[in-house]
């Protein structure tokens, strides 16, 4: 299915745009059927062949959202304006931290405190593991050969 599109072909942060019939699959900048026009969106300065994009239309071509926009401005067509979807950016939520709130004294009995010193005392330590390296070729060989040894 053909479409008329935007292809953008100016430079960084100078837009201009080819307004071309393409099929739909094909990437904007790629092959195209037919150059209809050029649009600079600085100058807001648009050259189209209005006779070209009549007769595609009239062929059942499609056209994009901002094409479509840009023939009404023109008056090559009639109609109402579409919405541009434009898609959302994604922006990261920061949690919101709750004020933080005074400090209070805390005072600690002393047969509290001394049951905690107990408790610690108390404590089992972990056993130690220990991680395997991984072995390389010749590690591997070395091994074999001790093993044929014994």
């Amino acid at each position: 299915m053909l479409t008329i599109r935007f292809a953008r072909v100016g430079k960084k942060n100078r837009p201009q745009f080819k307004i071309m019939l393409q099929e739909h699959t094909v990437a904007p900048g790629g092959t195209h059927v037919e150059v209809l026009g050029s649009y600079d969106p600085r100058l807001k300065k648009a050259v189209l062949k209005d006779e070209r994009i009549k007769y595609w239309i009239s062929q059942g071509v499609k056209v994009s959202d901002t094409a479509y926009n840009l023939f009404l401005k023109q008056g090559i067509l009639t109609g109402e304006k579409r919405k541009v979807k434009i898609p959302a950016k994604k922006v990261e939520e920061v949690p919101v931290e709750a004020p933080a709130k005074e400090d209070k004294e805390v005072v600690i009995e002393p047969s509290v405190a001394a049951k905690s010193e107990e408790v610690k005392a108390e404590t089992v330590e972990a056993p130690k593991v220990e991680i395997a390296t991984p072995v390389t070729e010749p590690q591997k060989a070395e091994k074999a050969e001790e093993a044929k040894a014994e």
